[in-house]
């Protein structure tokens, strides 16, 4: 495959050029970034010092692939700037630009709309905070169990933000601090919205989709998403864990159990880890993955290979940070 990434400079598109310089089946990348044109990757990743003969670019070339990283609102200006569609067959968007389908789109939450992802030349890469809330939440939609008011918590890592500076993303506001943002008014919540409503929907007894309550929090860490949900559940921990189990089976980044999780034994992967517990009347559900890796770029990497049938982990085969 040839591949390119435009917006190659931001956090989201310097994750995904580490993946795809190191995934066997890229054997050229395309590194686009207008602001960075003619400079080492280096100079902006200092970390990509090894890849001392990698060029940012300033205009796309015909390739196999190529992945959007834009800022949120921009893809279609960056589309038509680049001749996107004349260059390419296959574009994965990394935005929220698309998630409603448009223009052809797959929405690309890949444990949930896989047989959908490889079929598909066009992918709508999910948000961080939705892919967390909707792996949680999966399983009991598609049983029609999701009935009564669902409570949600998120705390995120600064890299959610982005890499432009900004007040809530300065190292002396961000340390050691907590603070509640977009309460019950996410951008995130339409797309979670419309997939657990249509797995939801495609019950025998199909029931609304309740409410959903979701107070994100930005944490003082760099990576990772931690989410905590509770909702009313009639289903004993043992029938849970048996339909979560049985729903992820063949998912090879989803871990499911009934014990305690934290959150950096997911930093640096592509896995999310689920704690699904029984308390009375409610079913509690902890998710947590990096929102770098499994809420972007692992995400995207991993929908290329649904698209192109090559197993889903290949070059995905990343090492938690564990202390």
């Amino acid at each position: 495959m040839k591949a390119a990434v435009i917006g190659a400079a931001g956090y989201a598109g310097g994750e995904l050029l580490r993946l795809l310089l190191e995934h066997p089946m890229v054997e050229d990348l395309q590194c686009i970034s207008q602001s960075q044109e003619g400079l080492p990757l280096r100079s902006v990743h200092d970390d990509m010092y090894m890849y001392a003969d990698k060029i940012f670019a300033g205009a796309l070339s015909p390739c196999d692939i190529v992945f959007l990283c834009g800022d949120h609102g921009q893809t279609q200006k960056l589309i038509e700037a680049h001749e996107v569609y004349s260059k390419t067959s296959r574009v994965i968007d990394l935005s929220h630009d698309f998630r409603d389908g448009k223009e052809g789109f797959v929405y690309g939450l890949s444990e949930v709309n896989g047989e959908e992802i490889s079929g598909s030349t066009r992918i709508a890469n999910p948000g961080c905070f939705a892919t967390s809330i909707q792996l949680a939440l999966a399983p009991l939609a598609s049983q029609g169990l999701l009935q009564k008011t669902i409570h949600i918590t998120a705390l995120t890592g600064s890299t959610g933000a982005g890499q432009k500076l900004q007040k809530t993303s300065h190292f002396s506001q961000r340390n050691q601090n907590l603070s509640a943002y977009k309460v019950f008014d996410h951008q995130h919540l339409a797309e979670i919205e419309r997939t657990l409503g249509r797995l939801q929907g495609q019950t025998a007894s199909p029931l609304p989709m309740p409410e959903l309550l979701f107070v994100p929090m930005r944490g003082p860490f760099t990576r990772g998403i931690l989410t905590s949900l509770y909702t009313g559940c009639m289903a004993s921990e043992d029938e849970l864990l048996a339909l979560y189990q049985s729903y992820y089976r063949l998912a090879p980044f989803v871990h499911v159990s009934a014990e305690e999780i934290n959150l950096k034994s997911v930093v640096n992967t592509n896995h999310v880890r689920l704690s699904v517990q029984k308390h009375k009347g409610l079913v509690h559900i902890v998710s947590c993955l990096d929102n770098l890796l499994k809420g972007a770029s692992g995400q995207a990497v991993q929908n290329m290979n649904l698209m192109m049938n090559w197993p889903a982990d290949t070059g995905l085969h990343l090492k938690p940070v564990a202390y």
